[in-house]
């Protein structure tokens, strides 16, 4: 191992072994089970392990908000986040490795067509809270309301709201299955960018390493091939 090198590893794993916290709740990002997680956040935090002779340790959680905290409080060394203003308080972000949408479901009578039409007055919007859409959603809309839960649909659906909001990938699946109740709204809310990140007190030339390292791995195939392997989309892979 290089000087260079060892001293990444220790500013980015102080403690030997670098923690990586995994969202399992984004089924385009992460797969499987907390004790056999896969998907292309795993692959790249094993990549990002290997490329600094560091063991990895794969902590699963089950929403952003909980993959956020474990990185705030100092439990996690890496995290796989959408880029987001109230996060970037407390997390040095790479660019995004992949870029996903958030789209609305509706019930199927509904009147609302587009997305613009969703945020009006008396229009309930069900959120996974703490994801980038609820972030979003509770910042940039004007006369809707943000309704969370632990699963926008879920919420949607318990609560019987105008809206649930979600990943284009999941909801799409969601509204197929309940056709008969439930649609898509055309078009797109939000890009979600997601991307590494790390706590902002790591030395610079730490996020350095992680920024070039995700460029590279996005120039070479390696994520195109990670999505792919785990049957997602190799189109997500960010510009």
């Amino acid at each position: 191992m290089t000087t260079t090198t060892s001293a990444l590893a220790a500013d980015l794993a102080p403690t030997g072994t670098l923690r990586a916290s995994v969202n399992l709740g984004n089924p385009v990002l992460a797969q499987g089970t907390p004790d056999a997680p896969s998907g292309i956040t795993v692959d790249l935090a094993r990549e990002i392990g290997a490329r600094l002779g560091l063991p990895v340790e794969l902590l699963c959680f089950d929403a952003a908000r909980k993959s956020f905290d474990a990185m705030a409080e100092g439990r996690a060394d890496l995290c796989f986040l959408a880029v987001d203003p109230a996060r970037e308080k407390e997390v040095a972000f790479t660019a995004p490795y992949v870029v996903i949408e958030g789209v609305y479901a509706v019930p199927r009578d509904s009147a609302l067509t587009t997305v613009d039409e969703v945020d009006a007055p008396g229009v309930r919007i069900g959120v996974k809270r703490g994801s980038a859409y609820d972030l979003f959603l509770s910042r940039s809309l004007a006369h809707a309301t943000v309704v969370r839960g632990e699963e926008g649909v879920d919420v949607f659906r318990a609560e019987g709201l105008e809206a649930g909001a979600g990943i284009r990938q999941p909801m799409t699946a969601y509204a197929a299955a309940h056709a008969e109740h439930v649609r898509l709204v055309e078009g797109r809310f939000m890009e979600i960018r997601q991307a590494v990140g790390t706590t902002v007190g790591r030395a610079p030339g730490t996020v350095a390493f992680l920024r070039d390292t995700v460029e590279e791995l996005k120039a070479n195939g390696f994520v195109a091939d990670a999505l792919r392997r785990a049957g997602q989309d190799p189109a997500l892979v960010a510009p």
